[in-house]
């Protein structure tokens, strides 16, 4: 009969699958850190390049900033410049309004109306005259209110019976009146009728 030790055998048997095992875990671990070590690099590369967007956004954010204030600035220029330009040019316009207006009375006038005195205050015109009939002053009022491009809403102040001695020193019954009337500009006009027609022709589109 034979006998054999196979005790050694099991025993370097069992070594070699702790060696095994142990190796396994070890390649596993390195793996591992391999694998994280990667990606922390790759995240780090990420953020790096994110950041350098940020930066490069937030630089860009700021020179729009400033150009955004600089065409504010423009703006309020632009602005303040079309002021004084229409400044100028309703002084220029308004150089000219008496004359229009002493035209305009005289063309609105019936026939037998005479006047004393016309003074402006602002926008508001006070004539004095006196006419042969209240019919002429009435004449009057409605030729200023619907025909003139330069007067609007007149209002009688006063009108009352005045006699006055004529050259054959003879006398004569004629009426005093007092009117207050408001100037109105053909341009003022036209700008409104403009700012009228513009959001009906607004919807049409």
């Amino acid at each position: 009969m034979i006998l054999i030790n196979l005790l050694p055998h099991r025993a370097e048997k069992r070594r070699r699958k702790k060696i095994a095992f142990f190796s396994g875990i070890a390649a596993s671990a390195v793996a591992g850190f391999v694998a994280v070590g990667l990606w922390f690099g790759v995240v780090q590369q990420l953020t790096a390049a994110q950041r350098e967007r940020n930066d490069y956004l937030g630089r860009e954010i700021k020179a729009l900033e400033v150009q955004i204030k600089d065409i504010a600035t423009l703006k309020a220029e632009i602005e303040s410049l079309k002021a004084r330009q229409k400044a100028v040019e309703d002084l220029q316009a308004d150089r000219n309004v008496p004359v229009h207006l002493l035209n305009e009375l005289v063309k609105q006038a019936p026939e037998g109306i005479y006047f004393k005195s016309v003074k402006q205050s602002g926008q508001t015109l006070t004539i004095a005259g006196v006419a042969q009939t209240n019919e002429r002053v009435s004449e009057f009022l409605r030729n200023t209110s619907y025909n003139s491009d330069w007067l609007e809403r007149p209002e009688l102040i006063e009108i009352k019976a005045a006699v006055v001695q004529a050259g054959d020193r003879s006398q004569k019954r004629l009426s005093e009146f007092s009117i207050r009337v408001s100037v109105k500009r053909p341009q003022d006009s036209a700008a409104a009728a403009y700012a009228a027609s513009a959001p009906r022709a607004a919807k049409k589109d």
